[in-house]
């Protein structure tokens, strides 16, 4: 058994050294690495301000007298309600723009797209480079409103008050706005380098998932992204010249805003989650050691989800005053709308069965991946029916919802991707026993916050709410509900802490990876851990990326090569 190709001395990291040379790279990975490092010092401040709102939730301000005497844990206010505001805002906006729709796409796609087709980088390198300094500018411009204006209208800048409100509009929707052309610069470039740049034997049957994932998620960028721009353009245009666009005082209707803000918004969702998906289709067969079944039901099923996703924006609004007609037809595209995600899930299953299932780390966020995106999905159904939607819309029944399938499914398969490339990305193993119980921590401390938030919603809290003690007066178990979300929200901040501090710790004594520690048999699995500069020192052997037939561990090199 020997590996195809050589393991070179020189890599992505070493090839230059110096802060100018990342900073000024053409190198799709190490400009995916920067995207990393951004994206998650976004994450943390995001986290940060989620852990400031769970803090403040987690008794009611003015308890009941028969349970005030046991909350005494934390100070009945932690924060002013215009501090409240502002911090759920900027949690929102921060994770929404700057972790989620970035997140995978950016960071991921970027190292390992051009890897996986046998290329040496994307189509149009310099504007991958303007892609990342657009996003660290929109990073400043949400640092600006962090620090100086701060902001309270929540992420989706509903009007009219975000046309009227005191706090930094402007500097927010500008950073939204420079993010915007962020992300189509990214899509652009997805779609010329997956048109033009596959190796000859590559047809699109023979493309990786991931691949597949990306593709469709870049269409939905380039074709949504603009109507977002408009409408926060608009936004900014209403504010400074008081056009009366939106405003009901000036003329305007503050209704259109949600049709246009939604008709981005709702394809946006599945910016975050078809890359996901594509990774989970990818961590499932690998770590089954078996050939993904289904392969072309999962991969028309991701261009079925983009183009449905343009279609089911009215969902959003069936609180709005819309006609029945509209919230009928609406209701109707958006059941149809789960069933290529049910198509996937159904895959993924039967892959597993009769499998050699390996429980490494990468497997474990896969698992978790279906489970917690089942749960938002199934609980996705009772919010697309008009009859229950009217009770349970603007509860935490739909924050539940909302975080079951953007961090229960983003946000989990972001770190089981994290995990899976960790070792192509720096060449060094981290620890697979820390790994899982990270794992459990953050799949205890999630369900510990979100399952509450569900049985809050059916009882009529609604979110955005600073003080809930009328309602704990009326149902006292919602104090417990919060108090119990918020202990878990600990839980899982212990569970996301641990995992820093296991892969630096890689960095600094973790064994070298092999070119092939998983058993992959996509192409990034055929060069060396980190890769060259170049990515591959000679042409890749170009198969099934999926057929594990002459995959084989080799015990010397600890790792697997291809026979």
């Amino acid at each position: 058994m020997t590996s195809e190709i050589a393991l070179p001395t020189d890599n992505y990291l070493t090839h230059t050294r110096g802060l100018w040379s990342w900073l000024f790279t053409l190198d799709h990975k190490r400009i995916g690495v920067m995207y990393l490092i951004t994206i998650t010092t976004a994450f943390l401040l995001g986290g940060i301000m989620a852990m400031l709102v769970r803090t403040e939730l987690m008794y009611p301000n003015h308890p009941p007298a028969a349970q005030a005497k046991t909350m005494t844990l934390v100070p009945r206010e932690v924060m002013s309600k215009d501090a409240y505001n502002k911090s759920f805002t900027l949690h929102g906006a921060v994770m929404i723009f700057l972790f989620i729709l970035p997140g995978i796409p950016a960071a991921f796609g970027n190292f390992v797209l051009p890897i996986m087709l046998g290329a040496k980088d994307v189509a149009f390198p310099r504007l991958n480079l303007a892609s990342l300094w657009l996003l660290w500018i929109g990073l400043v411009f949400f640092l600006i409103v962090l620090v100086f204006g701060q902001l309270d209208t929540g992420w989706t800048f509903y009007t009219p008050y975000s046309t009227s409100t005191e706090t930094a509009v402007i500097p927010a929707v500008a950073g939204a706005f420079i993010l915007g052309f962020s992300s189509i610069f990214t899509g652009l470039n997805f779609i010329v380098t997956i048109h033009t740049m596959r190796p000859p034997g590559m047809t699109w049957f023979k493309m990786p998932l991931f691949l597949w994932g990306l593709y469709g998620t870049a269409l939905i960028q380039v074709l949504a992204t603009p109507v977002l721009g408009i409408t926060l353009a608009l936004l900014a245009v209403e504010r400074i010249f008081g056009l009366g666009i939106f405003d009901p005082k000036l003329g305007g209707d503050p209704v259109l805003f949600q049709h246009f803000f939604w008709f981005y918004s709702h394809p946006a969702v599945y910016i975050m989650i078809l890359p996901a998906m594509g990774i989970i289709s990818e961590l499932i067969t690998v770590f089954s050691h078996k050939h993904i079944f289904g392969y072309k039901f999962i991969a028309f099923s991701s261009i079925a989800i983009a183009l449905l996703g343009f279609l089911v924006w009215g969902h959003h609004m069936f609180t709005s005053g819309q006609s029945i007609l509209a919230s009928m037809i609406f209701s109707v595209l958006t059941f149809s709308v789960s069933i290529p995600s049910a198509i996937k899930v159904f895959n993924w299953i039967t892959s597993m069965y009769k499998g050699s299932i390996s429980l490494a780390t990468p497997m474990c966020y896969a698992l978790m991946f279906i489970f917690l995106f089942g749960i938002g999905g199934l609980t996705g159904l009772f919010l697309g029916a008009l009859a229950t939607d009217m009770h349970l819309h603007n509860t935490y029944f739909l924050v539940a919802h909302f975080h079951y399938v953007m961090f229960g499914g983003t946000a989990v398969a972001f770190l089981g991707a994290l995990h899976y490339w960790w070792p192509k990305m720096t060449g060094r193993m981290y620890s697979d026993f820390w790994g899982r119980v990270a794992v459990m921590l953050i799949f205890i401390g999630f369900n510990l916050t979100f399952i509450p938030q569900f049985l809050m919603g059916t009882h009529g809290m609604t979110r955005r709410y600073f003080d809930y003690s009328f309602l704990a007066d009326a149902h006292p178990e919602i104090a417990t509900y919060n108090l119990i979300s918020s202990l878990g929200s600990l839980v899982l901040a212990v569970g996301l802490f641990i995992i820093p501090v296991y892969l630096i710790k890689s960095l600094i004594s973790g064994r070298k990876a092999p070119a092939n520690p998983w058993g992959g048999a996509t192409l990034e699995w055929q060069c060396s851990s980190p890769p060259p500069f170049d990515n591959f020192p000679e042409q890749p052997v170009v198969g099934d990326p999926y057929d594990f037939s002459r995959i084989e561990y080799d015990e010397k090199i600890d790792g697997y090569v291809r026979v």
